[in-house]
């Protein structure tokens, strides 16, 4: 946006992954319209088929050296001021070179270096500069475009540069994919639903820890923040990426809380994460202390509050608690105020939880 004189211009930016997972996440779509954004996402410059996820901003074709700072002569031409500069040979603010090519005096850094090289020059300039201040900004702003810098992602090479991946958006465009599943879920078309968990998944894939370590560059569970373009996965750093994939994959499992109340409804949890054979689950009490379950075919575990919770399909829904001096079934999906405050309080009561769930 650039403010003028009669009103304001508006510049348009090339597409940008923040955006599109801002007004996925904004809630303002309706469903149909956040499977048409994903879909056009999809085909679009922001999508990286090496590493089957997306990058920043739209890879380039950066200018060469000597094609910066160069003022196209009608514009340094049309300035009065500039012409008497160059025809005294004086080049504080614009010098025009053996080639007849303009620029811009190389040490300035922004237009605020340009003002006070003209607030610099000598007085017998004062009239001309008064005259052409404003045309020689503005033709500063059309040849180095500022206001449309948008960080290194669409400036620089390697590492957060051009073609990189910034894996902690993806991670946040995992989880505005995950929400827009939901809202499809609770509609009757199961064809949008269908294309949803197609882009949720596909997501899910592009990420690193469902990798192999080829492909992914590094070891896939280890942290690493950007992928170059090209290359694979460069620099670590764990930039909060972590927190969406852990609410997304709460998402999947189906935990939820709702006034004060934990409830496990799995909506798009895929069947074959259940064990084809039996296996033992290791995790950490709350004491601290290494434990195991030996888990059967047919079910999953994970911890939530450091308690571990086994999913069985069965053909009802139903909660069973266990502690160390009883066992005790609630039908459905939903724990009640009193066991999930044992949970949240890590009071230990609860020693673990087993959920059927509907297949």
């Amino acid at each position: 946006m650039t403010v003028t004189e009669t009103g304001v211009k508006i510049s348009y930016l090339p597409e940008m992954l923040e955006g599109q997972v801002a007004v996925l996440s904004s809630k303002y779509l309706s469903a149909h319209e956040g499977t048409e954004v994903l879909d056009a996402l999809k085909a679009s410059a922001l999508f990286r088929k090496d590493q089957y996820s997306y990058i920043l901003y739209p890879n380039k074709e950066l200018p060469r050296f000597v094609d910066k700072n160069c003022i196209p002569a009608a514009r340094a031409e049309a300035s009065e001021l500039v012409n008497v500069l160059v025809a005294d040979g004086n080049k504080t603010v614009v010098l025009r070179d053996r080639n007849g090519l303009y620029h811009f005096n190389g040490m300035f850094n922004n237009v605020n270096s340009l003002h006070a090289a003209l607030d610099a020059l000598p007085a017998n300039y004062a009239d001309l500069v008064a005259k052409d201040r404003t045309l020689l900004a503005t033709v500063f702003e059309e040849v180095f475009d500022h206001k449309s810098f948008t960080g290194r992602s669409g400036t620089f090479f390697g590492y957060e540069g051009l073609g990189s991946i910034y894996w902690h958006m993806v991670s946040k465009l995992l989880l505005a994919a995950f929400e827009n599943t939901n809202a499809a879920l609770n509609g009757d078309d199961p064809t949008l639903v269908g294309r949803m968990f197609d882009h949720y998944f596909e997501i899910l894939a592009g990420i690193g820890a469902h990798k192999s370590p080829e492909l992914y560059g590094a070891f896939p569970t280890d942290p690493y923040s950007h992928t170059p373009g090209g290359k694979g996965a460069q620099q670590p750093g764990m930039t909060g990426q972590v927190k969406e994939d852990l609410i997304s994959r709460f998402g999947e499992l189906g935990v939820h809380v709702s006034d004060g109340q934990l409830s496990f409804v799995p909506k798009i949890l895929r069947k074959e994460e259940f064990l084809t054979a039996s296996k033992t689950f290791n995790y950490i009490t709350l004491d601290n202390q290494k434990a195991s379950i030996a888990l059967e075919e047919g079910t999953l575990a994970f911890t939530y509050c450091q308690v571990p919770v086994v999913y069985r399909l069965g053909e009802s829904a139903s909660i069973t608690v266990v502690t160390e001096a009883s066992t005790s079934t609630i039908p459905g999906t939903t724990l009640g105020i009193e066991w999930t405050r044992e949970l949240f309080q890590r009071t230990g009561k609860v020693v673990r939880l087993e959920v059927s769930v509907v297949k």
